[in-house]
């Protein structure tokens, strides 16, 4: 049952319609609904001269509910009760706060005039679901401020601030207090004046620059490779340049359905419920509350440490980066600035949000730093030894309650958690590198970590801007413990007769950015050699190439060859001779690999692999899976993640050409796992597995 209410009260002559429908205030039936019928009792009331419309809560609205989509449609739909806003004889003031994305901001875009916050925050975030806008924001914004002005936000779906808001057009007002009265205030004013309708307003489209448009629009699109939603958004915009309004919006609208019925967008529509789904932790009861982080300490001042320093510092904590050594410690604090400056030059931050995250990061060479600390944050090199010495001395020094986490990418967090009296506040938390880009978040639950501990961790990492997963332990969690399954089929492909180039290739005809081996050339060849010496294993192949003294792009010789410090990967007949006598060696003949073939042995091994991870139970649900391949490892984003990819093929169908390769190869790690083989023959898939573990 819904808990959606809209309510109208009298302010002098000054309707106030106000919705109420947590936590977001989505736009759902009822409210609509109840917004359509206040709305028209107070222009039918002879002593109500002026509208606002306004929301309870901590925010405007998040916009449409989504899971609405596919269900049949209720009355008023959102554009007709927006097109009844903007119709209204009355003057309609919307009084913005919090956020107001997607239908919320559509709908305010419908009002007359709108006043909000300096902390509120405008978006369009359609096209980060595979849409465009579809109640008008295509059609009313680009009204508004300019269609080259509303391309960026239309097309990538990132937020406007209030500040920025108002420069724009956006908002008439912008107020330090409250906003509903605010917009109270300036109702008052307006009313009896005659109503500014933005979309009878062309004056701004019909004077476009059309060069200065399209440039923005490529240079837009180009940072959504593969993607259809981005380039339908600004096929949208265009539509508001050469067609009438009405015309414009229909069109918007067959845009819309078009892309909502199809594969992309229903895919990241999946990842979207995925990142919900995936706060819900199994045995953790709903109201556990995290606890209290304002402090946090890093322990680390290389790569990872400076990038999780910045992650948590843009989230707004206090960071203290710790480092023995005073070298480490002044190169890594200046990597942060140059880092932080670099994004800000390039639009990512303000120069006010950058002193501001600057000044919450210290730094310190003594490790009693940590003693005040809510949450520690190890960081340091992948050896045992020292990631327990660390954790007892921890244990010693961190304050009661205190969260310690451990950033270790596979080492058993139970082991770490056995040196301290308190395991239960003991916990991974695996952050991807380049830790201040990379939005996963592998949240790493030990034996006996406590639940409060876990939900601490998910707050954390989202305040950050993480998306955080919580995983069991095993030996790579789940992301590398998938990964290294994979790597196992591109070593044996190589054996088999497939060049680099030709695996490399055939990935990126797939979707992903880079090649297997070319990534493995920019990691560093040689930290992959040291784990497997470490763990007494080998893959000749990738071993001999790292003892040859060629580590990837760092030494201008890998799998590839870097001319002069390009990046440009340049194939190398001497590995292609070196492969084939290894594989001599191990008894392969070379034979023609079909890039198929390539695709298939690069993504079936992971479905195989994250269905026994399943079996295990190390990942509660297969969509988990999904996002961490999508925000970890850049698994093709239109297809949702190697588990919802599964789906659309069908469980069976990989099942069977797993079964096919194995008996081609003679490679028995291809045969379908249990689980995999179970869905597969009861005709089921990964997403009625997860529908009933939720």
């Amino acid at each position: 049952m819904s808990d959606a209410k809209v309510t109208i009260r009298m302010d002098g002559p000054v309707a106030v319609i106000t919705i109420d429908n947590p936590p977001v205030n989505a736009m759902s039936g009822a409210v609509r609904k109840g917004v359509w019928d206040h709305l028209h009792a107070a222009l039918a009331d002879d002593a109500c001269t002026a509208i606002v419309l306004a929301c309870a809560g901590r925010t405007f609205s998040g916009g449409a509910d989504i899971t609405e989509f596919g269900k049949p449609p209720t009355e008023p739909g959102l554009t007709t009760l927006i097109d009844a806003v903007e119709a209204a004889q009355k003057p309609v003031v919307a009084a913005l706060f919090g956020t107001a994305y997607g239908g919320g901001f559509e709908i305010a875009l419908g009002a007359h005039y709108r006043v909000g916050v300096p902390t509120l925050r405008l978006g369009l975030p359609e096209v980060k679901i595979g849409l465009v806008p579809g109640a008008g924001g295509t059609q009313r914004l680009p009204r508004l401020i300019g269609p080259v002005a509303a391309l960026a936000p239309i097309v990538t779906g990132d937020p406007i601030p209030g500040p920025q808001a108002l420069e724009l057009g956006i908002l008439d007002r912008l107020t330090e207090g409250a906003v509903t009265e605010a917009a109270v205030a300036m109702a008052k004013e307006v009313a009896g004046q005659p109503v500014r309708r933005v979309s009878q307003d062309d004056t701004l489209v019909r004077s476009v620059d059309m060069a200065a448009f399209d440039a923005e629009a490529a240079r837009l699109v180009a940072r959504f490779r593969r993607l259809q939603a981005p380039a339908a958004c600004v096929e949208a915009v265009r539509n508001a340049l050469t067609l009438g309004f009405d015309e414009g919006s229909k069109a918007e609208r067959e845009i819309f359905y078009r892309l909502r019925e199809g594969d992309e967008s229903k895919a990241q529509r999946h990842l979207f419920f995925a990142e919900r789904a995936a706060l819900k932790l199994p045995g953790v009861a709903k109201d556990v509350t995290p606890r209290p982080v304002r402090k946090i300490a890093v322990l680390g001042a290389g790569t990872m440490g400076g990038g999780i320093t910045m992650s948590m510092a843009t989230g707004g904590y206090d960071v203290t980066m710790i480092d023995l050594n005073p070298d480490n410690l002044k190169r890594g604090l200046d990597t942060i600035e140059k880092n932080y400056r670099r994004s800000q030059s390039r639009g990512g931050f303000t120069a006010e949000e950058v002193d501001a995250a600057l000044a919450r990061i210290h730094g310190s060479t003594e490790f009693e730093a940590v003693s005040d600390a809510d949450m520690v944050i190890e960081a340091v090199f992948e050896k045992m030894e020292l990631k327990k010495k660390i954790f007892a001395d921890l244990d010693r020094l961190c304050k009661p309650g205190a969260v310690l986490a451990s950033n270790t990418s596979s080492l058993d967090v139970n082991e770490i958690a056995s040196v301290t009296s308190r395991p239960e506040d003991v916990m991974g938390m695996h952050f991807f590198s380049p830790a201040n880009v990379m939005r996963l978040l592998e949240n790493v639950r030990g034996a006996k970590t406590a639940p409060d501990v876990l939900v601490t961790a998910n707050a954390v990492g989202r305040q950050g801007g993480k998306v955080p997963v919580t995983v069991g332990v095993c030996n790579g969690f789940v992301g590398n413990r998938m990964g290294a399954a994979r790597l196992r089929q591109v070593h044996a492909l190589m054996l088999e007769g497939a060049m680099p180039q030709q695996i490399d290739r055939a990935a990126k005809a797939f979707g992903f950015a880079m090649g297997p081996l070319a990534t493995n050339d920019l990691a560093g060849l040689d930290i992959g050699y040291s784990v497997r010496k470490e763990r007494g294993e080998s893959m000749p192949v990738h071993d001999a190439i790292v003892e040859m003294g060629r580590h990837g792009q760092k030494t201008g010789r890998g799998f590839y060859i870097y001319e002069d410090g390009s990046r440009h990967a340049v194939p190398d007949p001497e590995i292609e001779a070196l492969i084939r006598r290894i594989g001599a060696e191990h008894g392969f003949t070379p034979r023609e690999i079909s890039d198929q073939e390539i695709v298939e042995r690069l993504v079936f091994p992971l479905i195989n692999e994250g269905a026994q991870i399943l079996d295990e139970g190390i990942a509660h649900l297969s969509s988990d899976i999904d996002l961490i391949y999508i925000y970890g490892f850049g698994f093709p984003l239109p297809t949702g993640g190697p588990m919802h990819y599964a789906d659309s093929v069908g469980v069976a169908e990989v099942a069977a050409r797993l079964e096919g390769y194995a008996e081609v190869s003679g490679n028995a790690d291809l045969r379908p796992k249990p689980l995999l083989a179970r869905l597969a023959a009861e005709g089921s898939s990964f997403a009625a597995y997860d529908k009933g573990r939720m």
